[in-house]
């Protein structure tokens, strides 16, 4: 049986993009799940979550409950935290630290950490983000792949860098949330889209340091705008809000997709 789901974060209101998703995730599995990801209760909203079980529903998508909200886990982040303990450290860089790193090398999401704080030695007293030390954790491992659309793809531990999985004011980050809740919901297929594919590397890495089933992975095409540019949340026009009120039904919603 095949286990998909779409894990929204209540920050804005759903666009086509995540129409898309949403509509491609429910067709691809036998069982259909739906993950809040508001891990981050300083920018999500309520409104924002109402919405997208409104606007979800309005696509004609029906999911199982009940609805999981990362919100509830922080124990259970914590916990997977104090186990990847050995392969991790404490990192006091800002943003601004690392944007200004003498030839910090660049990556997928922009320049890779160049391990400012890997080796300190120092204790210090203050706020800080905790860090995959990808060397270690892939040393530890061994060669590791996944399976995306039926072939393996052979991982690779430093596409990322040593990414954080555990934020100064959260229990944990994208990467660590999204692996213990996939294998707490049993998905076994993660369908997503092809700018999450280098993600997929560090978070089969995280699978096997924690000893989680590796779900298979499908990343689909993105849904752009007219210039070519991926729908923003930010943005008001795209959104199933505002063309719902421009009065486009959920069948036009599919065909503008291509669905």
């Amino acid at each position: 049986m095949i286990v998909t789901r779409f894990a929204p974060s209540p920050t804005g209101y759903l666009h086509l993009g995540h129409a898309f998703a949403a509509l491609t995730a429910a067709k691809s599995g036998d069982r259909f799940l739906l993950r809040i990801e508001d891990i981050d209760r300083a920018r999500c909203r309520p409104e924002y979550e109402a919405a997208i079980l409104e606007d979800l529903a309005w696509l004609g998508l029906r999911w199982e409950k009940p609805v999981l909200r990362q919100s509830k886990r922080a124990q259970v982040y914590r916990e997977a935290l104090e186990r990847l303990a050995p392969f991790t450290y404490r990192c006091f860089c800002t943003r601004k630290d690392i944007l200004s790193a003498a030839g910090a090398p660049h990556g997928d999401e922009g320049p890779l950490y160049p391990g400012t704080c890997r080796n300190l030695r120092e204790e210090r007293d203050a706020p800080c983000a905790i860090r995959l030390d990808a060397a270690k954790a892939a040393a530890h491992v061994g060669p590791l792949t996944f399976e995306e659309r039926g072939r393996t793809v052979r991982v690779d531990p430093f596409r990322l860098g040593d990414v954080v999985i555990a934020r100064k004011e959260l229990p944990a980050a994208y990467h660590l949330a999204a692996v213990v809740d996939d294998a707490c919901q049993g998905v076994t297929l993660v369908t997503r889209g092809e700018d999450l594919l280098a993600s997929t590397h560090v978070q089969r890495l995280l699978q096997a340091l924690l000893g989680l089933p590796a779900p298979a992975y499908a990343h689909h095409r993105l849904i752009v705008d007219a210039q070519g540019r991926k729908f923003s949340k930010r943005e008001a026009s795209g959104t199933l809000r505002s063309l719902r009120e421009e009065g486009l039904t959920a069948s036009e919603i599919r065909a503008k997709i291509a669905l």
